[in-house]
C-alpha cells in the first residue's frame, strides 16, 4: 500500500510536468479535453511505475532512497485569491508568491464538504467524508480504518510532528502517527489556552499564532537523523 501511495505522488508530479509542457505548447483552453487529459493520465501513469519501480521496490517500505522532508501548511480561513499572486488589490504574500512561483497553483479547484473539520478529515485520509465519516466542526476524528497519511510516513521512517489546531474531535491528546505533538481542545482561544504538548498540559498566555509558529520553528531547526514531516 505504501508503494501504492508513492508511486501515485510521483505520478501526479510526472502529471503536472507533462501538463505544463503541453500548456506550453499549444492553447489550453481550447485544446485541453478530458480525452487529453485521460490520456495523458494514462500516459504519465505508465512512465512513473516504470521510473519509479525499481525506487521503491515491493519488498521494503516503500520508501525513496532519499527521503524528501515535507511541510504541509494549512492555512484557516483564507480565500483562494487572498494572495498577491491571486491578483489580490492589497494584500502582500511574497512567500505564497514563491510557493506558487517555485510549484504548483491549482486555479480551478473545488471542495465537496466546505467545512473545516471534514475537510481536515479529507486532506488527512485522502477520502471523502462519507467515507472519513466526519461531517461536522463539533464531531469525531476521522473513521481508523481509514490510516492518515503521517501514519503511513511514520511507518516509511519519518520523524512525523503536528503542530497547531486539529479541530475534529475536541481531545486535544496526541493522535497516532505523530511522533510530537502540539495542539488545543476545539477552535482554541487567540491567547490564554492550554495546549497538550506531547501528552502534557502547557499553560500558554502568548498569542496563539506566534506561539504555534515558534513550537514549529524550534522543531525544523533541530538536527533531525532521519526525514521529518510536520
Amino acid at each position: 500500500m505504501l508503494y501504492e501511495s508513492a508511486v501515485k505522488v510521483h505520478f501526479l508530479f510526472d502529471l503536472v510536468k507533462m501538463l505544463e509542457n503541453f500548456a506550453g505548447e499549444t492553447d489550453m483552453n481550447k485544446h485541453f479535453t478530458r480525452r487529453v487529459f485521460l490520456k495523458m493520465a494514462g500516459l504519465s501513469a505508465a512512465l512513473s511505475l516504470h521510473k519509479h519501480a525499481a525506487a521503491f521496490g515491493q519488498n521494503n517500505t516503500g520508501a525513496l532512497k532519499n527521503k524528501p522532508n515535507i511541510i504541509f501548511i494549512l492555512t484557516d480561513d483564507q480565500r483562494h485569491d487572498a494572495m498577491s499572486c491571486a491578483g489580490h488589490p492589497w494584500l502582500k504574500t511574497p512567500n505564497m508568491d514563491r510557493l506558487a512561483k517555485e510549484g504548483v497553483r491549482f486555479r480551478n479547484a473545488f471542495v465537496t464538504t466546505s467545512l473545516c473539520s471534514p475537510s481536515r478529515g479529507s486532506f488527512l485520509t485522502g477520502c471523502y467524508a462519507h467515507s472519513h465519516e466526519v461531517f461536522r466542526n463539533t464531531g469525531n476524528d476521522p473513521n481508523p480504518s481509514y490510516p492518515t497519511f503521517p501514519q503511513f510516513l511514520q511507518k516509511a521512517g519519518f520523524k512525523t510532528a503536528f503542530i497547531g489546531k486539529w479541530h475534529m474531535s475536541r481531545e486535544d491528546s496526541p493522535r497516532p502517527g505523530y511522533e510530537h505533538w502540539v495542539s488545543f481542545s476545539g477552535q482554541g482561544r487567540y491567547g490564554n489556552n492550554n495546549l497538550n504538548v506531547d501528552g502534557q498540559n502547557v499553560r500558554s498566555e502568548t498569542y496563539i499564532t506566534d506561539e504555534l509558529t515558534n513550537y514549529a520553528v524550534r522543531f525544523l531547526k533541530k538536527e533531525h537523523n532521519k526525514p521529518f514531516m510536520l
